[in-house]
């Protein structure tokens, strides 16, 4: 009985991740997926995010991925294939940003960071993300100010401090 609780909460939470991503802009699709992914149920194609609920593991892992995805310049989108942390399109690393925009997102739909920031995930360091960002030091911030999804940290605009987003996608 547990298994089928835990199962309906995912799906609940799987479909409100999936609508926040496509209101902000980014295309999901459901999807049957047949090969292995870097994510279980989860696979970049053209910078298109398919998702195979059937195959998702933790349903946070979309708002990583989707990060990736908003953080990628508009123009490159569509040459986003596979594992995007090794795409080779651009010389940046995008992978501390994507971890930032991960954290405004989940702060914005008040999820428990554990749902992005899991055990299995972040090659072990899920819980020293959760204590940084919960103290407030949020590391790659100027990578996003650069980029001009956040307020910058000198503006005096009346625009809401990190992590609240002016906009969640690159131009």
């Amino acid at each position: 009985m547990g298994d089928l609780k835990t199962s309906q909460i995912n799906k609940r939470l799987t479909n409100r991740i999936i609508l926040f991503l496509q209101e902000i802009g980014i295309a999901v699709k459901k999807s049957r997926i047949h090969e292995e992914t870097f994510l279980p149920g989860i696979k970049i194609e053209r910078g298109e995010m398919l998702v195979d609920k059937d195959q998702l593991t933790y349903p946070g892992d979309l708002i990583h991925e989707a990060g990736h995805i908003a953080l990628t310049p508009k123009s490159d989108r569509a040459k986003l294939n596979g594992n995007v942390d090794e795409e080779k399109n651009s010389k940046e690393s995008l992978e501390t940003g994507a971890i930032l925009w991960s954290w405004a997102a989940l702060t914005y739909l008040k999820l428990d960071p554990e749902i992005v920031f899991h055990q299995n995930g972040y090659r072990g360091a899920s819980e020293w993300f959760i204590e940084n960002f919960t103290s407030g030091n949020y590391i790659g911030l100027p990578l996003l100010q650069w980029m001009e999804l956040c307020k910058h940290q000198d503006s005096d605009e009346g625009i809401p401090e990190f992590p609240h987003m002016i906009k969640w996608l690159r131009d």
